[in-house]
């Protein structure tokens, strides 16, 4: 228990002394005394770990939002997210009626190779029994080191005795770029995730595999960010050598301008960007870049702006303390950050949802302050995060309570994974490949039917004027995921975009009118 607190108390020796001032004395004293009396005089023992942590919390509560502890577990997860792969057998799944699932496998991985298929039932891992695990508990007994081996007891359909497989981990790559297709001849689409270690050279790959299109829409919807390299690395592939992307100021850290370091690979092409108010952090930092150089259109939705700088900082039990310090600043000097009230987190998130009420967009603008773009001088605004050029505002009709609850209490879920479960086998026969399927399925009517019966079963009471609403979403949806399963995640962003997705809309309009009137990008105005 005494580590815990030494642990705790090294985060301030490695800071610069400087740093120190003769004030902070006093409160480190307070703390370290409180600690003392809990382990010392306290009714209970009381494992203090978790006390710690807590005061660590509690502690960078007071800051700005976006300060943070992650635990051990936590930073895990955020090492294997960031470094684009992890240790493991090469699954995807799901948790049906209890039971392990197998969704698909990952080409070239451990499972594919040792021949486990989508559909089969993971019953054993080693000596355990998985029927009962949850889906959160089901990769701390699949992955692990790379070369280690695990035992597994598959049930497959029409196959009576169960089967057993003995598989060896390997490394397996977590992409960061969900989707790329040509929408037509001349125009391309790329969804980008999130920023890691791998986003640059897997971007690379994708828009190779297009044939470098005339036309590309880069959709950074829901992208939370990320490495800041990467980022760099993405805004450069647009511009030119030397440019600024973006710059950094803080009170303890010199300002730094950082530049693109070669010639972009695409610096004349048409260009699309699309945001939303879940794009943040780096993919602010490419929006904005993009932007004030009028390299490409912005399309979508107001930003989440996060311009805050976290340095990660470890502590010796592998958790770590995430501090701001620092700002991001675009190119023409807009601050991306949104303002905060320190300590006030739940404001902040609040304020953050009434950014994107219709009724306050043109009050939001009229009070922001204006900049310039570097290349034409159009008007772009500021305070907080990165305003679109065109506005596109998220279609709400098609949703409902009624779709809600079929969707929050898990009912939707399970229903796409039995009916996918029982029917890939029968849709594969009937469609060789993406093109067939997109033309000639039609999610039925006695399927939705089958969905409301078990909506009704697990208590969501059928809705009539909210099923009518949703009836467009729950039919592409169904569809999507009936595609994504058969032929890939390509394929399920080609049946959701033209159907859900307005500002993906918009994108391949602008791009389609540019091209009719030959209109180079760097000449294009909004």
């Amino acid at each position: 228990m005494r580590r815990t607190i030494l642990s705790f108390l090294s985060l301030f020796a490695v800071l610069p002394l400087a740093a120190q001032q003769p004030d902070d004395a006093e409160p480190l004293q307070k703390f370290a005394r409180v600690y003392r009396y809990l382990t010392e005089l306290y009714v209970d023992e009381e494992p203090m770990a978790p006390v710690i942590e807590g005061a660590i919390v509690g502690m960078l509560e007071r800051l700005d939002p976006h300060s943070a502890y992650l635990s051990a577990e936590e930073m895990r997860g955020v090492r294997e997210s960031l470094d684009g792969e992890f240790s493991g057998i090469g699954v995807e799944f799901n948790v049906l009626h209890d039971t392990v699932v197998v969704v698909n496998t990952v080409p070239g991985g451990p499972a594919e190779r040792a021949g486990l298929r989508a559909n089969d039932r993971i019953v054993r891992i080693d000596t355990l029994d998985a029927v009962g695990l949850s889906r959160a508990d089901v990769p701390k007994y699949l992955r692990g080191r790379r070369g280690t081996k695990v035992a597994v007891g598959v049930l497959r359909r029409g196959v009576p005795e169960l089967l057993h497989f003995t598989l060896v981990r390997d490394r397996i790559p977590i992409h960061t770029v969900d989707a790329a297709y040509r929408i037509s001849d001349s125009v391309g689409y790329i969804k980008v995730n999130r920023f890691g270690h791998t986003t640059l050279t897997e971007f690379r790959e994708a828009y190779r595999r297009l044939g470098r299109p005339e036309g590309l829409i880069l959709d950074l919807q829901g992208n939370g960010g990320g490495l800041l390299d990467e980022a760099i690395g993405l805004a450069g592939f647009f511009l030119p050598r030397g440019v600024v992307v973006v710059s950094t100021e803080g009170r303890a850290v010199p300002a730094t301008d950082f530049e693109t370091q070669s010639p972009g690979e695409d610096l004349r092409g048409r260009l699309v960007v699309l945001i939303d108010e879940s794009s943040a952090s780096g993919s602010e930092v490419v929006a904005g870049a993009i932007q004030d150089w009028d390299r490409g259109v912005i399309i979508g939705r107001p930003s989440f702006g996060k311009g805050l700088v976290q340095r990660q900082i470890p502590l010796p039990d592998g958790s770590a303390v995430r501090l701001t310090v620092a700002r991001y600043h675009t190119p023409s000097g807009r601050v991306i950050q949104r303002p905060y009230e320190k300590g006030n987190r739940r404001e902040y998130y609040l304020d953050h949802l009434r950014r994107y009420d219709d009724r306050l967009r043109d009050s939001l603008d009229a009070g922001a302050p204006a900049y310039r773009t570097l290349r034409t001088g159009r008007t772009v605004y500021g305070g907080g995060g990165i305003r679109p050029d065109v506005l596109v505002a998220p279609d709400t009709a098609g949703y409902s309570d009624y779709c809600a609850r079929l969707v929050r209490e898990g009912v939707f879920s399970d229903f796409v994974n039995d009916w996918l479960d029982r029917s890939r086998d029968s849709l594969m026969r009937a469609y060789a490949d993406f093109s067939a399927f997109e033309s000639g399925f039609d999610v039925s009517d006695t399927l939705l039917e089958a969905l409301k019966e078990e909506g009704a079963r697990r208590g969501v009471a059928f809705d009539a004027a909210g099923y009518a609403a949703s009836g467009t979403i729950l039919r592409t949806q169904l569809k999507a995921l009936a595609a994504q399963r058969l032929f890939g995640s390509d394929a399920y962003y080609r049946i959701v975009n033209p159907q859900l997705n307005g500002a993906y809309v918009e994108a391949v309009a602008v791009l389609n009118d540019w091209k009719r009137r030959g209109v180079p990008l760097l000449e294009a105005k909004n």
